[in-house]
């Protein structure tokens, strides 16, 4: 019988703590691939951020660091620096990237390290009880926000691939999302192009991945994709926003 599909062997056997309906599990099973098509898992060394994902040491099926909060560009730095022939990357939300670690990420990128960065945006502080984040929407409700993002009083959300891609150190930055299958499998052409860029020395690369939270949202699994697509994409828009061959 032929094997339509199998789980990667870049995950482990352990069973993920995210709740039903969160991508976050997606995004590991893309990164996990990516890295086995690539023949890259004895070879990769991957920097765990605070937040939801804080457990992802757990789960990959590489070597994996835990870095203090924000501070995961950082690690990777100083890993990259002493074993330059390792793949390295970070694997961050919008709490730990764009909040904390706002500093780190954008020296990192103007350094232009030549890491990957895996950044899930979705819109809320997941882990510690679904507070207002750098990413969330005008208008989106929080713990922190009862009646929505208040643009004139916290500000606009950030849009961090936006950012990173004006930085000349930046070699390659574009942002997919979780939603739906199709978008799935562009998710996964980005990241492997993202760890691709890494292995032809093209510099810092970061790939940001449009993710759900059902529980911090306060919605079902498939009301959280539905919104999503509706609230998320007309903010942050698809697509690649540097590659390579604009260096």
């Amino acid at each position: 019988m032929s094997v339509i599909f199998k789980k990667t062997t870049g995950l482990t056997e352990a069973a993920t703590h995210y709740c039903p309906g969160c991508t976050h599990g997606i995004a590991h099973r893309l990164v996990g691939e990516a890295l086995e098509e690539l023949g890259l898992l004895g070879d990769t060394i991957g920097c765990a951020s605070v937040g939801c994902s804080i457990f992802s040491y757990n789960y990959f099926n590489v070597d994996m660091i835990e870095c203090s909060h924000g501070r995961a560009p950082a690690v990777a730095t100083g890993i990259k620096r002493t074993v330059p022939d390792k793949t390295v990357f970070t694997y961050q939300g919008d709490g730990d990237l764009a909040a904390i670690g706002t500093a780190e990420i954008v020296h990192a990128a103007h350094r232009g390290e030549n890491i990957t960065v895996i950044f899930i945006n979705n819109a809320i502080y997941g882990m510690t009880g679904g507070q207002m984040a750098p990413t969330t929407l005008p208008g989106q409700k929080a713990t922190t926000a009862p009646a929505g993002r208040i643009a004139e009083f916290s500000g606009r959300p950030l849009k961090m691939s936006e950012m990173l891609a004006e930085v000349p150190g930046a070699a390659y930055v574009e942002r997919v999302s979780l939603h739906h299958p199709k978008y799935i499998r562009k998710a996964k052409k980005a990241i492997l192009k993202g760890f691709t860029c890494q292995l032809a020395k093209g510099g810092f690369a970061m790939v940001e991945l449009l993710s759900t939270c059902p529980t911090g949202w306060g919605l079902d699994p498939v009301e959280a994709m539905e919104w999503l697509e509706a609230n998320m994409i007309p903010y942050y828009p698809l697509g690649v926003l540097k590659t390579p061959e604009e260096v």
